[in-house]
């Protein structure tokens, strides 16, 4: 039986490329191959990128403070140790509209890669409905939908 530890202290952390938040591939940095995993630490006023996937189902949990994420039309609100369960086409976007940090595990599977870098123009259309840098409305962001 193969495993591997990744001690906290040795995890990377990085802003992401669109939205500057910080996160951590832990999936990555373990040498996961079938499933992405990382955490996100969202500042307040902070938002991912409004995303959806082709064929990941993402599994969004809340390790540290109030996490508020949209998905499609609905805006939920989660307390620590709260999951959430997203499949795939539905549009989704974490945020912080609080005054406290929220720190995020989300896992998902199967791992499509979502480097914005790399992609099309059309895959970032169909992805990023509204701009890969789209905030919520929450945020001062313009309407929402998709």
């Amino acid at each position: 039986m193969g495993y591997r530890v990744l001690p906290a202290e040795d995890a990377f952390w990085r802003p992401s490329n669109q939205m500057k938040v910080e996160n951590t591939d832990l999936a990555k940095q373990l040498g996961a191959e079938t499933l992405g995993a990382r955490l996100w630490r969202l500042h307040p006023g902070q938002a991912s990128t409004k995303h959806r996937h082709f064929n990941e189902h993402e599994l969004y949990l809340v390790l540290e403070g109030t996490g508020r994420i949209r998905v499609g039309d609905d805006v939920l609100t989660l307390e620590p140790q709260s999951a959430l369960l997203v499949e795939p086409e539905g549009v989704r976007q974490v945020f912080n509209d609080t005054d406290a940090d929220a720190l995020w595990l989300v896992v998902g599977a199967p791992q499509e890669g979502a480097n914005t870098l790399e992609m099309s123009d059309q895959e970032l259309a169909t992805r990023y409905p509204d701009g890969p840098k789209a905030l919520p409305p929450e945020l001062g962001g313009g309407a929402f939908g998709s």
